[in-house]
């Protein structure tokens, strides 16, 4: 079975999507693994490293997707790459299916069978193929990093002989997988930590890591089979924003992580929040990709608002490109043999499998995810 790894082509994309420890597993698994040249150089892999464990480097990047049983990428594909597969061909990414409406039916048209990773459902079984959980942790990481880069003070208390220093204020808005590592991370660097979730579950997961949580009563809230927030009331959204003001006005570094899975990000933080802030206080808005929690972020810029820094920049797994793409690269792996008949030597696309049925989105012609469909159709 021939899998055809492509080469990233997104403007500014720093990972890649599979690393020679992926390609090793997967040729001993017996399939025939073609990485398209120069695919790892952004993370120091030349194509020799992929030669080495059995892969085989293509040169034609069209005659690659024209041969392929099974692509993958990390990145949707471009619309035109579509019609060069053919027809019955696996092809596996991130998709974004809810914002590429003519991607996802040109690949009906062409009968590809479309996994989109984002729509793993996120079960214990399929938790090692996470992509969103994997990419998020690391974003939330590097999202404190921004945050203490564009800051003019330092993070941990300190006791010198000039005097004690005050542990800087982070608050994080989102405790989901990237607030969660957030948390974590602003805590071993020494700030004193607040966070807030419309899921009042997740308290003791924030106080487990040292930090406070900040209670709103939003009345009835809750979260999806898949954890992720439901979405407010504008009535509920309201009352968020009042509730969050006053620890926006006392931090020095506000995080903002929250997303709708196939929805635009809620705005959470407005212009009299920002208002509100300490001048030279710092806002990372994670969501920015999404149209961004934070009113006047704009993405892959920094901009200063009432003398508050707003960071928009996009793709935060990117700026830890190795470590992100080993991540992603495994969880793709992960994915390829957790259906690899091993016997015939071959990806058994099971439809009744319950990992396959939340992530394809096309397949045979037509419309396969029954969630695609209900949203697309509203």
């Amino acid at each position: 079975m021939n899998i055809a790894v492509m080469k990233e082509i997104h403007p500014g994309e720093t990972r890649v999507p599979v690393v020679p420890a992926t390609v090793d597993r997967l040729c001993k698994l017996g399939a025939k693994v073609v990485v398209e040249t120069g695919m790892g150089v952004s993370c120091r892999f030349d194509d020799a490293a992929y030669e080495a464990v059995g892969a085989s480097i293509g040169n034609d990047r069209n005659a690659m997707l024209g041969q392929a049983d099974i692509v993958l990428r990390l990145r949707k594909p471009p619309l035109e790459e579509i019609s060069l597969m053919r027809r019955g061909t696996m092809h596996v990414s991130y998709l974004d299916p809810f914002r590429e409406k003519e991607l996802v039916d040109a690949m009906v048209a062409q009968e590809i069978s479309g996994v989109s990773l984002e729509m793993i459902p996120r079960t214990t079984l399929a938790q090692k193929m996470d992509v969103l959980s994997s990419q998020a942790n690391l974003a939330g990481y590097v999202s404190v990093l921004l945050g203490c880069e564009h800051l003019n003070k330092i993070l941990p208390m300190m006791t010198t002989p000039a005097g004690t220093i005050k542990p800087a204020r982070v608050f994080i808005i989102g405790v989901g997988v990237a607030g969660l590592q957030a948390i974590a991370t602003a805590r071993r660097l020494g700030a004193r930590v607040e966070a807030f979730d419309t899921r009042p579950v997740v308290e003791e997961q924030v106080k487990s890591l040292g930090a406070k949580f900040v209670k709103v009563d939003l009345g009835q809230t809750g979260q999806t089979k898949d954890g992720y927030a439901t979405q407010l009331t504008p009535e509920q959204m309201e009352l968020q924003k009042q509730g969050m003001a006053k620890a926006c006005s006392q931090a020095d570094i506000v995080i903002t992580t929250a997303q709708l899975f196939g929805r635009p990000a809620p705005r959470i933080v407005d212009g009299p929040m920002i208002a509100q802030m300490q001048p030279g206080s710092v806002i990372v808005d994670m969501a920015v990709e999404t149209g961004g929690n934070v009113e006047g972020s704009v993405l892959d810029q920094v901009v200063e608002i009432d003398g508050v820094k707003v960071v928009g920049m996009g793709n935060l797994p990117g700026q830890v490109a190795l470590t992100a793409s080993e991540m992603y690269s495994a969880n793709l792996g992960n994915f390829v043999g957790h259906f690899w008949d091993k016997e015939e030597q071959k990806f058994q696309l099971n439809l009744e499998d319950e990992i396959i049925r939340g992530a394809l989105v096309t397949h045979d012609g037509d419309l396969f995810s029954e969630m695609y469909k209900s949203i697309i159709n509203k």
